[in-house]
């Protein structure tokens, strides 16, 4: 099959990442993943959530939105309390899986934020979201560990994301929106660099799945992942 922008089956789209893409957070980067594009701001805060408090232990959250004209047509701008489910449901996973990589105790009575902004949608917004973010929430606790305020780096280890699916009986890596939307399968794999998963959410779409073409999807995203893993290395 020759898919829609020429990439092979096991192709990662383009991915382009550009760090202290704005000057006021303490961490940002801009994810190009293709024709997708996420800006991730991290952002610090010297307080906790109130169910924190007298803990000694930090937190790390997260935010995710799209710009109105992020695709084809434009989409009414979500506003507090008008927050749709779907955006809800990403950024808690954003806030999972970011969390699964912090030693809170290390991040002390802080909190980091997580905005991750789709500047343009084509594909795997989410899963460019987490990946894009944890370089800025990397960076943002290098600072934090350059200025003195925790006595060791906070964050464990790397964290990336990608989506995998079976496209008219194929299975890809990294699927675009025209393949996403026409995927009989979908799956969007959260894995550490020590290769253990956080999140797997995996739909059948059209159809139905079975162990070995999950098995075969989760290796693929495997190969991804170790890919945006090596990506990231270059801006932290």
């Amino acid at each position: 099959m020759v898919r829609i922008d020429q990439r092979s089956l096991t192709e990662l789209r383009s991915v382009r990442l550009t760090v202290d893409f704005v000057d006021y957070a303490e961490g940002s980067i801009l994810i190009e993943a293709g024709k997708t594009r996420v800006l991730c701001t991290a952002s610090v805060e010297e307080k906790v959530p109130p169910f924190l408090e007298g803990k000694g232990l930090g937190w790390v959250t997260a935010e995710y939105s799209m710009l109105p004209r992020a695709t084809h047509t434009r989409n009414s701008r979500e506003r507090e309390g008008r927050v749709s489910g779907r955006t809800q449901e990403i950024q808690r996973l954003i806030g999972r899986s970011l969390r699964a990589v912090v030693d809170r105790q290390a991040l002390g009575p802080r909190t980091i934020t997580l905005d991750c902004d789709v500047i343009q949608a084509d594909g795997g917004t989410r899963t460019a979201s987490i990946t894009g973010a944890y370089v800025a929430l990397h960076r943002a606790c290098s600072q934090l560990v350059k200025r003195g305020l925790c006595p060791a780096h906070p964050v464990k280890t790397a964290v990336a994301a990608i989506s995998v699916g079976i496209v008219g009986g194929e299975i890809m890596l990294d699927l675009c929106y025209q393949e996403d939307s026409r995927a009989d399968v979908d799956f969007n794999v959260v894995m550490t660099a020590e290769h253990e998963f956080i999140e797997v959410q995996g739909t059948g779409e059209g159809g139905t799945f079975n162990r070995a073409s999950m098995d075969a999807l989760t290796t693929l995203a495997e190969q991804g992942i170790d890919q945006l893993l090596e990506i990231q290395k270059r801006s932290i």
